[in-house]
């Protein structure tokens, strides 16, 4: 550390230093989602003990960084000619370097330090994980579920930490907050950290929204929190988005408890589909067979059919999608729009924040 001084900023003006994107190109190790070596993003490398600090040159300073996870989200993140766990391998990694190169920086402007964990935060929010793999479910090529419900996590506490260290207030903070509720729904810890912020800041739409969802899935009330789900925007919607699959088995296992008769019951599965914001009969139909009940009826009237002693948990959740809940509320805006909050109902919730 200078004498008599803080940690200078970074002075690094591009998304790679030169030395590691010339270093990568000679060693073939370019990513394919790098194919330009101009749009080379610097690769996370964990720091090794007793390794000395490195320069400013070779990190990027709070305004370069925010470019580059304004560039993942435009330009990475919806790529569709590259598998999707793939690309999630890429950006995560790549938000991971933005999170370290500004970790080394403790001398940056609380605003900006926390304006780029925001947007890097959202970005992984916006990032699924491979099919049935979102963090904390199933499994993927090149992805391991616990290691990014790890980073998830580390990002929330890195964001929370920032706004619990600035003298500053934050416009953002209430939405984010709200975000880590979501995203930890059931949590006895995370309720409580939520708890104990303060009363203005825990009475912001946002998070009044997250509690209310919040309780409905502590208290298994199904009808209450599909409905308070299909109402959250975007964002918040794919924070939930990982606790959906079990909240659909709770409220299965609770229907087969109260409908369950010796001689089978019949429920409408058009019926169960509303109540479960499913995306479709198909989908409902093989919730229902990968839990032991039984789909009787003609195409369009099918029913679920509910016998005593037949409901089981025995097998994995099935992969099902949430068009419904999460895709469909994206209503034409780009994940760069979402992530740094610019623009459409993502952008009107945080304009409302209090400060």
């Amino acid at each position: 550390m200078p004498l008599g001084g803080a940690l200078p900023l970074g002075t690094c003006p591009d998304l790679c230093p030169e030395a590691e994107r010339a270093a990568r190109e000679r060693q073939r190790r370019l990513h394919r989602l790098e194919a330009a070596p101009a749009r080379a993003v610097k690769e996370y490398a964990r720091p090794a003990a007793g390794k000395a600090r490195p320069p400013p040159s070779q990190l990027r300073p709070p305004r370069v960084l925010l470019a580059t996870v304004r560039y993942l989200a435009a330009e990475v993140a919806g790529r569709a000619d590259v598998p999707p766990p793939d690309v999630a391998v890429f950006v995560w990694d790549r938000l991971r370097a933005v999170r370290l190169d500004l970790l080394l920086q403790p001398s940056a402007p609380p605003r900006d330090a926390a304006a780029v964990l925001e947007a890097a935060l959202a970005c992984q929010l916006c990032v699924p994980g491979p099919p049935g793999g979102h963090p904390g479910e199933g499994s993927g090529a090149g992805l391991d579920p616990q290691l990014l419900h790890t980073q998830m996590q580390e990002a929330f506490g890195s964001l929370r930490r920032c706004y619990a260290d600035s003298p500053e207030v934050h416009p953002r903070q209430g939405f984010f907050q709200s975000l880590f509720l979501l995203y930890n729904l059931g949590s006895v810890e995370a309720l409580h950290q939520v708890l104990l912020l303060p009363p203005g800041l825990r009475s912001c739409p946002a998070l009044r929204r997250a509690l209310a969802v919040d309780a409905a899935f502590r208290e298994d009330n199904a009808v209450r929190l599909f409905r308070l789900l299909g109402a959250l925007p975007y964002l918040p919607s794919r924070a939930a988005q990982r606790h959906v699959g079990s909240a659909r088995r709770r409220a299965l296992a609770a229907l087969a408890r109260a409908l369950g008769t010796s001689r089978g019951q019949a429920y409408p599965l058009r019926r169960l589909a509303r109540l479960l914001a499913m995306d479709s009969l198909a989908e409902t139909g093989a919730l229902c067979r990968a839990h032991g009940l039984a789909v009787e009826g003609e195409a369009g009237d099918e029913k679920a059919v509910f016998v005593r002693g037949r409901y089981t948990e025995t097998g994995p959740l099935p992969a099902l999608s949430c068009g419904l809940l999460v895709e469909s509320k994206l209503r034409g805006l780009s994940l760069e729009q979402v992530v740094m909050g610019e623009e459409g109902e993502e952008g009107e919730a945080l304009s409302r924040t209090p400060r």
